[in-house]
Formats: C-alpha cells, sequence, structure tokens
C-alpha cells in the first residue's frame, strides 16, 4: 500500500481530535473529488513497518480520541491487506480510540443471516477473499462515512462529509440492531 498524507492532529475528519492516514489509490474518481490527488495508486509514498510504527507512535498520546482513514479509497483491494493489519493492530493497542474510515462504497443491506455486514464493498469483484477481508475492516470501525461524493449533492453544511449520498453509519449499533443505525441517532 501507499499513501498520500498524514494529519497528525486534526478535528475535521471525525469527532473529537483525531490522527488521519490519507491512502493512496482510488478507482471511482468522483467528479471534483476532494483529494485527486490520492487516485494513482503509485502516488505517494510506500506504507511499511516503519510508517506504521511511526503512524503507532503519533495516535499514542492521551488527545488523539480518533483516527481515521480516508483516501483515496482504503477499501480498494489494492490497500486492504495492510488497511485491515492497521485496524486490527489500532483496536489491539488501542481499544479506547474510535476508528472513523471514508469509503465510496455502499453498506447497502446490513447484515446477511451469516451476520456478516452487506455492502457493494464486499462484491464478488474483488474477491471472496477481501470481500470477507472488507468485512473485517469495516467491522471493526465505529462510523463508517459511505458513498461516493456527488458533485449534484454538495452540500456545505453537512457535518464530516461533503455529499448528502453519504451517510455517518455507527458500525456497532449497525451490528448489534441487524440495521443501519445513523452516527449520531439515538437508537439503543
Amino acid at each position: 500500500m501507499r499513501y498520500a498524507n498524514i494529519d497528525n492532529c486534526e478535528i475535521v475528519n471525525g469527532e473529537d481530535i483525531g490522527a488521519t492516514l490519507y491512502v493512496q489509490g482510488c478507482h471511482r474518481h468522483c467528479k471534483n473529488c476532494f483529494n485527486p490527488e490520492t487516485w494513482d495508486f503509485n502516488g505517494g509514498k510506500e506504507w511499511n513497518d516503519e510508517v506504521k510504527n511511526q503512524f503507532l507512535a503519533l495516535i499514542d498520546r492521551p488527545y488523539i480520541k480518533r483516527v481515521t482513514i480516508l483516501g483515496g479509497e482504503p477499501l480498494a483491494y489494492e490497500n486492504l491487506p495492510e488497511v485491515y493489519d492497521l485496524v486490527k493492530t489500532i483496536k489491539e493497542k488501542f481499544p479506547d480510540k474510535k476508528i472513523w474510515l471514508y469509503t465510496g462504497y455502499e453498506l447497502s443491506c446490513g447484515i446477511n443471516e451469516r451476520g456478516d455486514l452487506v455492502g457493494d464493498f464486499a462484491n464478488a469483484d474483488i474477491g471472496w477473499d477481501n470481500g470477507l477481508l472488507s468485512n473485517h475492516i469495516v467491522r471493526a470501525c465505529d462510523v463508517v462515512v459511505d458513498g461516493d461524493f456527488r458533485d449534484e449533492l454538495k452540500d456545505y453544511t453537512l457535518q464530516f462529509r461533503g455529499s448528502s449520498n453519504q451517510r455517518l453509519i455507527d458500525v456497532q449499533k449497525t451490528i448489534s440492531q441487524g440495521q443501519i443505525v445513523l452516527w449520531g441517532e439515538h437508537n439503543d
């Protein structure tokens, strides 16, 4: 995997103070994308163990309450193994840190009979193994902002997203309730 940038302290890509990883590479190419420089899978810098460990040290600060992964496309099949490794490590080392993930894919159908999250991110076109991996990534997140950016639905008044088709999904409540639950809604 390659990455475009790391923000070590920001307040725009999720609730509270966070650190953000911008992964490199996206197949979607949304019109007027906020980060078109992240589309090229060969751009940016190499993500390796040294960079990962620096990122983990960066988020190991008490005022960092959230980690956001966006891009590019974190759930593009080229990025899945490293993104999975990162979210798994964050959950193990920092269980109190919230993980937000932005994806152009949609979590469309909730949960199937096996308990898997269902959406176009788990489509067969990225392969069965990658579909499972993306499912594990999403399940480890606290909030997923789903849906591609649509310029015709752009709305500057929306919190933490750019167009009105995008949703802030409370992943853990979605899993426990078996249906899509939006972040900030009180559906306990």
